[in-house]
């Protein structure tokens, strides 16, 4: 097993990763699949991370682009002018928030960091969208969350397939790994990708095995949120999944996941605080 980093650098300040963080979830969209992680006007922008923050949050992440099965693309213009928008909106509001801002265009996350207060890029990509994506996060030295996905939310679902789902995402992000260090970029966090073209199987078997993504010895982000995963397991729907959520989360930390990326700050900051006790009980 690989030794993980205990801290990652944000813009010079350490931030301490002995104890899981939380990444509270907000889409600039209209067409999220959990209605309640919309917000598209800037008070309800600025109102939804004040409550995150309020609530705990290490973390605030601001897409603009559904990335839901099926979802289709829409225009850099319209993302840019969603993300950078709802990025100037929080920073402004919130200057001592760590923002991380949720694309796949190299622009997008340049702009949101250089300029509008961003300091984290979070590729659902994994860099495969935009050729630039590597050397952007090693240009400007932030963390960088690298994200896998079998295919594009337009077709994500449609037949994915793995001989070995753990062993095969850890060998693809190992191949990246390799390049973005030779990079030079030092602050790399990992995620899965739960339900990016994977299906319900594939999602169960990735989190009885999360503990496998140790050997890369990165940061590890798990972003089960009120996914389909648990709502369509339990025949429920998006807005009944919070308790399901719960759970997964708290499987995700018991195998070693360093940050939640949530919809629910308030219960993911609990379910951290129970799950440290448990692991240091005794110490």
């Amino acid at each position: 097993m690989a030794s993980k980093p205990q801290y990652i650098n944000v813009k010079g300040n350490l931030i301490d990763l002995s104890v899981p963080r939380v990444m509270g979830i907000i889409n600039v969209t209209p067409d999220s699949f959990f209605s309640g992680s919309r917000a598209e006007t800037e008070v309800d922008i600025i109102s939804k991370a004040g409550k995150m923050l309020e609530e705990g949050a290490d973390f605030i992440d601001i897409g603009g682009w559904s990335s839901r099965p099926g979802a289709g693309e829409i225009t850099p213009e319209e993302e840019r002018k969603r993300v950078l928008n709802a990025v100037r909106a929080v920073s402004s509001e919130f200057p001592e928030a760590v923002i991380s801002v949720d694309t796949y265009r190299s622009d997008i996350a340049e702009r949101a960091i250089l300029e509008y207060g961003a300091s984290m890029i979070n590729d659902i990509s994994g860099g495969e969208n935009d050729r630039l994506m590597f050397q952007t996060a090693a240009r400007l030295q932030v963390p960088y969350i690298m994200m896998h996905m079998q295919g594009k939310p337009s077709n994500m679902q449609e037949n994915p397939f793995y001989e070995d789902v753990t062993a095969e995402i850890i060998h693809w992000f190992g191949e990246r790994i390799v390049k973005l260090q030779s990079m030079g970029v030092n602050d790399i966090i990992i995620d899965p990708g739960f339900g990016f073209g994977k299906n319900i199987g594939h999602n169960f078997e990735l989190l009885k095995h999360l503990g496998d993504f140790s050997i890369t010895g990165l940061p590890l982000l798990a972003g089960v949120s009120r996914k389909s995963v648990i709502w369509k397991t339990l025949g429920i729907t998006p807005e009944e999944a919070l308790n399901g959520t719960t759970v997964l989360n708290t499987v995700a930390l018991l195998a070693g996941a360093d940050i939640l990326r949530v919809h629910d700050v308030k219960e993911a900051v609990q379910a951290v605080k129970l799950v440290y006790k448990l692991k240091n009980s005794g110490n």
